[in-house]
């Protein structure tokens, strides 16, 4: 058997056995959560990567960067197809500022091609503007490019050991401005839910009340908490009361994930099955070809000839029949499947034709 599927299977089975108390686990609020307005900030910004040992791009609009750029810097350059192609490349650059950014903080840039270039390894990015999405210039980026990889060909031939047009400059980005961000309004502020959940809503809004101040579960993902007058003035301390709140982790929805390109399938604790039987069969269709030469007698004055001899086999495995009762769980339904020897590619339209079938009560989500 196919050893994702083992190592899945097992850690089902291990999931399933697992009592509904031993499940009912603490999480902390602030790894649920976050509050409204606290947010990053994403930075772009067009730049030149410089110092490419002939790995740039011929891109013509490229060239009139450079040009632009070196009358900025004080050099008189006539026309920009002086300066030589494939030592430089445009691109764009990319970074993300984190709430309560301040003047001078270092954040990572991220540095992708727009034209031909090759590759990225051994440039240096030159100062670049990184802008909010109102245009307003938040940072400035500026270093030696990492790509982390290696990128060679020569003679038609070509060999990589990572992607080479993309790469990262660690601490790059200075930021310019204090990033300011308002917490809440006069009275109150909103906790955010990171995964909507009626249930976890209102756990949430209950622990607050229980513990520290009046609460509200607004919807299925906001939570509307009263801020204590003691705490107008301090209100970091009161989000750090408040984030460090334990509250208990509800069951998410009854799930079965697919992931078709690796054969992978991971099904929730949740899941139920109604009364259905399974059969599992296959048939293997196999053909061969064998070339052959057809090689006439000497003297005969025939021609040499190669042919092709086909043969096709039809091999039909013995089907596998199991019945799945009402109200089984995930324990019982990974012992039918192994009983049956089902491989995960078959898992897949198994589950699939179970929940056509209405007896897989479950939501089939594929990745």
């Amino acid at each position: 058997m196919n050893k994702i599927f083992k190592i899945v299977t097992i850690t089902m089975m291990l999931t399933a056995m697992i009592s509904s108390d031993a499940m009912a686990t603490m999480v902390r609020i602030k790894d649920i959560a976050h509050v409204r307005g606290v947010r990053n900030n994403q930075l772009v910004g067009y730049g030149v990567v410089v110092g490419l040992p002939g790995t740039g791009d011929n891109s013509r609009s490229t060239q009139i960067t450079n040009q632009m750029l070196l009358q900025n810097l004080g050099t008189v350059i006539e026309q920009s197809n002086y300066i030589q192609k494939g030592s430089s490349a445009a691109v764009l650059v990319t970074a993300t500022v984190p709430p309560f950014a301040k003047n001078g903080d270092q954040i990572d840039l991220t540095v992708s091609t727009m034209a031909d270039a090759k590759s990225l390894e051994g440039g240096v990015l030159v100062q670049t503007q990184l802008r909010a999405p109102n245009g307003e210039i938040v940072a400035i980026g500026q270093g030696p490019v990492s790509v982390g990889g290696v990128s060679k060909d020569a003679n038609g031939s070509s060999t990589r050991t990572a992607v080479t047009t993309t790469g990262r400059i660690p601490g790059g980005g200075i930021v310019e401005r204090d990033i300011n961000t308002v917490i809440g309004d006069e009275n109150s502020l909103t906790l955010l839910l990171d995964k909507s959940d009626y249930t976890m809503a209102t756990r949430v809004a209950n622990a607050i009340c229980k513990n520290v101040t009046s609460a509200k579960a607004m919807d299925g993902s906001s939570i509307k908490v009263s801020i204590p007058a003691k705490f107008n003035d301090n209100r970091i301390a009161f989000l750090s009361i408040l984030e460090n709140m334990m509250v208990d982790a509800t069951r998410d929805k009854a799930r079965v994930v697919v992931n078709e390109r690796t054969g992978t399938v991971v099904i929730g604790s949740e899941v139920k099955l109604l009364p259905a039987a399974v059969a599992h069969g296959n048939i293997t269709v196999t053909v061969q070809t064998t070339n052959q030469v057809s090689q006439p007698e000497p003297f005969a004055g025939g021609t040499t000839t190669a042919f092709a001899n086909s043969s096709v086999s039809v091999n039909k495995g013995g089907g596998s029949l199991v019945t799945i009762p009402a109200n089984s769980t995930l324990n019982d339904l990974v012992r039918a499947l192994n009983a049956i020897g089902v491989a995960p590619i078959d898992l897949i339209s198994i589950m699939q034709a179970l929940r056509e079938a209405g007896s897989l009560q479950a939501e089939i989500q594929v990745i």
